[in-house]
C-alpha cells in the first residue's frame, strides 16, 4: 500500500483553499486544511477533512498548527501550500501605516514564518514542495489595491530568492499567479476597508463614492477572463505532483496578458493599459 502524501494548506475556509483541500483529498493526499476561525474548521471537519486553526497573524497558532500536522503525519510533510491572504481596498495615499503593517503581517510575514518552520522538516526527509499563491497583482499594480499589491510583489521576490536558494536540496518552490477567480476576497475585505480607510475625508472622496457599489453590492456576473477555483487547483496539482514543476504558473488569460505586457511594454504604455482596467 502506497504511503499517503501530506500537504498543509492555509486559508481553506472558502474559495481557492477550500477547492484545493477537497480536490487533493479526493486524489489521495492527506490534507491538513487550516483556517483562521475555529468555526470554519468545524465546518470542514464535518465534511470529512482534517482541519485545525492556523492564523498567519498569530505566531503561536502557526507553531501549534505545524506541530499538530507533524504529530498526525508521523513527522512528514511532503507539501506546503501558502494560500491564505486578505485585501484592504483603498488608494495608496489613504493607507495608514497600521493598515500596511496588518496586511503584511498576514500576507507576507506569516507566510514566511510558516515556510521557515517547514523547510527543516523537508530537508530532513530529503525534499518537498512549497507553493505560494501570488496573483496577477504580483506582476502589475492596479488602482485601489496598493496594500494587496505591495504584499504580492514582496511575496514574488521572496519566493524567487527562496526557489534559487533551494536548488539542489530536493525542495521545489513554486508560485501560482491567478487572475480573476470567484472567491470571497472582496467581501472579506470590507471590514479592513471600514477600519482603515477614512474615505469620506479623502481628497478622492468623490471617486470612492462612485466606486463603493463595486465593494458592497453583489457581483452582477463573472469578471472578464474569470475562471473557477478549480483552474487554480489544476495548476497546484502540477506543482505538487509533476517531477519537474515550473517556477511560476500564470492562471487565467488576464495573468498571461499582463505578464506579457509587463515584459514588452514601456512603463508609460503599461500604466495607460492598467489605468483602463
Amino acid at each position: 500500500m502506497t504511503a499517503p502524501r501530506h500537504v498543509l494548506i492555509t486559508g481553506c475556509s472558502s474559495g481557492i483553499g477550500l477547492d484545493a483541500a477537497r480536490t487533493l483529498h479526493a486524489r489521495g493526499w492527506r490534507v491538513f486544511a487550516t483556517c483562521r476561525q475555529e468555526a470554519d474548521c468545524d465546518r470542514l471537519r464535518a465534511e470529512g477533512l482534517e482541519s485545525f486553526r492556523l492564523d498567519y497573524a498569530d505566531e503561536d497558532s502557526i507553531a501549534t498548527a505545524l506541530d499538530e500536522a507533524l504529530h498526525r503525519s508521523g513527522g512528514r510533510l511532503e507539501a506546503l501550500y501558502n494560500n491564505g491572504a486578505f485585501a484592504c481596498p483603498g488608494a495608496a495615499e489613504d493607507l495608514p501605516r497600521g493598515a500596511l503593517r496588518e496586511i503584511f503581517e498576514v500576507n507576507l510575514f506569516g507566510c514566511h514564518d510558516l515556510t521557515r518552520r517547514v523547510i527543516p522538516v523537508m530537508r530532513a526527509q530529503g525534499g518537498g514542495r512549497i507553493v505560494n499563491c501570488s496573483s496577477v497583482l504580483g506582476l502589475v499594480g492596479m488602482r485601489w489595491r496598493a496594500a494587496y499589491v505591495s504584499t504580492k510583489f514582496a511575496l514574488e521576490g521572496l519566493t524567487d530568492v527562496l526557489r534559487v536558494e533551494m536548488r539542489g536540496t530536493g525542495i521545489h518552490v513554486c508560485l501560482l499567479e491567478p487572475g480573476p477567480i470567484p472567491t470571497r476576497i472582496r467581501e472579506n475585505s470590507i471590514p479592513h476597508f471600514e477600519r482603515w480607510i477614512d474615505w469620506e475625508n479623502s481628497a478622492r472622496a468623490a471617486e470612492y463614492r462612485a466606486l463603493l457599489h463595486r465593494l458592497y453590492e453583489p457581483k452582477q456576473g463573472p469578471d472578464l477572463f474569470e475562471l473557477p477555483c478549480s483552474a487554480v487547483t489544476a495548476k497546484l496539482i502540477h506543482a505538487l505532483e509533476s517531477p519537474r514543476p515550473r517556477g511560476r504558473y500564470h492562471i487565467t488569460r488576464a495573468t498571461q496578458l499582463m505578464g506579457l505586457a509587463r515584459r514588452i511594454l514601456p512603463t508609460p504604455a503599461l500604466d495607460w493599459l492598467i489605468a483602463r482596467a
